[in-house]
Formats: C-alpha cells, structure tokens, sequence
C-alpha cells in the first residue's frame, strides 16, 4: 500500500523480537561471519521462514553483492518484507508452507550456498522438522553451509534450565514495565493498520493465536543433520537459552 512505511514495520518486528532474546544481533553477526568464513563474501542464501526479512536485511548491508530467496507462509510478514525489499532485484521472495513436501519446487534455484534461519524451527515437531533437515540437504551445494538459530533444549539439565527461564523472565518484565512491546500487542498493531489487516487476518486464519513444536537440543539437530547428509554439524555460538548450530555439506 502507498505511503506505508515498511522500513519501520520491519525495525518495529526487530524491536519485538528482541523483548524475547536482547542477544539477537550477536547471533546474527556469527551467523552471517560463519557463512563468509566457510562460503565466502558473495552467497547465494536461502532465508528460511524468513518472516520480515531480519536476516535478509543484515545479508545485504553487509555483502553486498550477495543474493537472497524468502520464503515463508505468514501473509503479514511477508507483506513487509515485500514492501521492504521493493525494487531491490537482489531479493526474491517465496510463499510456501515448509511442511508441504512439494515446497522446494517454488524455488528460483536448485541449490544455494547457505540456508539461515532464525527462531522460526521451534514451530515445527520433530518429525515434520526431521523431514525438512533431509529437503535442505538436497537444496545446499558441497562445501555450504545450513544455520539455525534457534531454542534448543537439554533435557539433561533441569535446574540449570529452570534458572536461566526465571532470570529470562525477570529481565523480560523489567524491559516491558519500560515500555517493550510484547507478540501480542505488535500483533494488535498490525491488525490495526490498513496496509496490514488483511493479511493479518489471513495469518491467523493458517496459524491460530500460536503454535509451538518442539524444542530438542542442539545434539538432537547436529544428530539429524548429519543423518540428513550433512558431512559435519556443531553450535557456533549459544545463550544460556539459544543455539546457533551449524553444518557443513
């Protein structure tokens, strides 16, 4: 829709983000030095349920002769990162349903040199997430690389676990007494604007009010990944709650 700030929706979807995990661009920054250290400066990345374009935006600013191709299901967020990227041809954006097995069909390439991704996975169960590890492994060239960012539980260590959640949530609530806008309210914004309403309403339509799969740990997806064809599969970089994990083709 004309007039409509795009740039601010996608900075306001950060802003958002960041009340849940105030570490974010650290693991971002790992992200994008792990791909030019193993892909190099110039990648063509496949940015997977990318949401706004978080991932994207950071690609581009930072290697500018690299490529990216979005996809995602949410109506809302893609509507913004469509606005957002408008006329950059070094973008191309996908809508597609990862649990469809016919997804990767809708790809403009075969192969790409990196597939990131960011707290989005958790959305799926182990089974349906098993099967996308496989999928990825056909649609990453050798020698690239897939990251997740993403939750990544050990059962193994309950108290630590639930220490970590309690101060989390502590420094959750500080930050939101002080103004943070929090999913649901970013979400009432969104419903409220013009621009965003019907595809607001469409989103909630596929998804509901949310939709938590699971959360295994960073062992479980090294295990899964390397079963899915990945030659070598490790964290990167981790929060006390987040992982950033990362495998080789």
């Amino acid at each position: 829709m004309t007039g409509t700030d795009w740039a601010a929706w996608q900075r306001s979807w950060d802003r958002q983000q960041e009340w849940y995990m105030p570490d974010r661009e650290e693991r971002f920054r790992v992200m994008l030095d792990m791909v030019e250290a193993v892909v190099g400066p110039k990648p063509r990345v496949l940015d997977l349920a990318c949401g706004t374009g978080s991932i994207t935006d950071r690609l581009l600013r930072r290697f500018p002769d690299s490529t990216s191709t979005g996809v995602d299901l949410d109506p809302a967020l893609l509507a913004i990162a469509e606005g957002h990227f408008a006329g950059d041809e070094r973008v191309t954006l996908v809508a597609a349903d990862l649990k469809d097995p016919a997804w990767t069909a809708l790809l403009p390439h075969d192969a790409y040199d990196a597939v990131l991704t960011a707290t989005a996975l958790h959305w799926l169960h182990s089974e349906p997430l098993t099967a996308l590890y496989g999928q990825l492994a056909g649609l990453v060239r050798d020698g690239g690389v897939f990251m997740n960012a993403d939750h990544m539980i050990d059962e193994t260590t309950p108290r630590i676990n639930a220490a970590e959640r309690a101060h989390r949530h502590a420094a959750m609530d500080r930050a939101k007494a002080a103004g943070a806008q929090d999913w649901a309210e970013w979400w009432a914004a969104a419903a409220a604007d013009p621009a965003l309403a019907g595809p607001t309403a469409r989103r909630f339509e596929i998804y509901g009010e949310h939709a938590d799969g699971d959360t295994p740990s960073a062992r479980w997806h090294a295990d899964a990944l390397r079963a899915a064809g990945f030659a070598e599969a490790r964290p990167v970089w981790a929060s006390p709650s987040d992982t950033l994990l990362l495998a080789v083709k």
